[in-house]
């Protein structure tokens, strides 16, 4: 599995405990604090052959790029399987507002850039997805009923 994005590499861990497979981890910066296969990478072109990988993990990765429909391009790429999209959502007035404080604290604290971040509604990435050439085969709220802005979880086919 690609764990595209993987920050802290927590969710890849887990995903590799949990299901007995190889993680491997892709990101802009080494943010680790889990090992896993890593390496480094531009943020945009995904440094490994077609169909590469079983699955792609896209955690609240797509928000923070500079470039997410050419992130998912290239997760369609290097992927046989489905690629896993957990995103933020923010599909009220009250969640684009902690969505952007979210994006300009991501970008200046950990990023340490001016990129604050480009936060869609549930809607915007069905159609994103469609026109890329997914296939949504599921999708899922994953979070509390506190937390104002709404976690979609897609689950993705080439």
């Amino acid at each position: 599995m690609l764990d595209l994005g993987c920050g802290s590499a927590i969710a890849g861990k887990e995903f590799e405990k949990y299901f007995g497979i190889k993680v491997f981890g892709l990101d802009i910066a080494d943010k680790r604090v889990e090992q896993i296969p890593f390496q480094i990478f531009n943020g945009r072109d995904i440094p490994c052959e077609d169909d590469r990988f079983d699955c792609t993990l896209i955690s609240y990765v797509l928000h923070h790029s500079r470039e997410p429909l050419a992130l998912l391009k290239e997760a369609k790429r290097v992927t046989k399987g489905k690629v896993l999209v957990y995103e933020d959502v923010p599909e009220n007035f009250l969640a684009r507002i902690f969505s952007g404080l979210h994006g300009l604290s991501f970008a200046l604290f950990f990023q340490k850039n001016e990129e604050k971040g480009v936060f869609k509604k549930a809607r915007e990435w069905k159609d994103i997805f469609k026109n890329l050439g997914f296939k949504k085969v599921f999708e899922k709220k994953v979070n509390s009923n506190f937390d104002p802005v709404e976690k979609r979880l897609f689950v993705l086919e080439k």
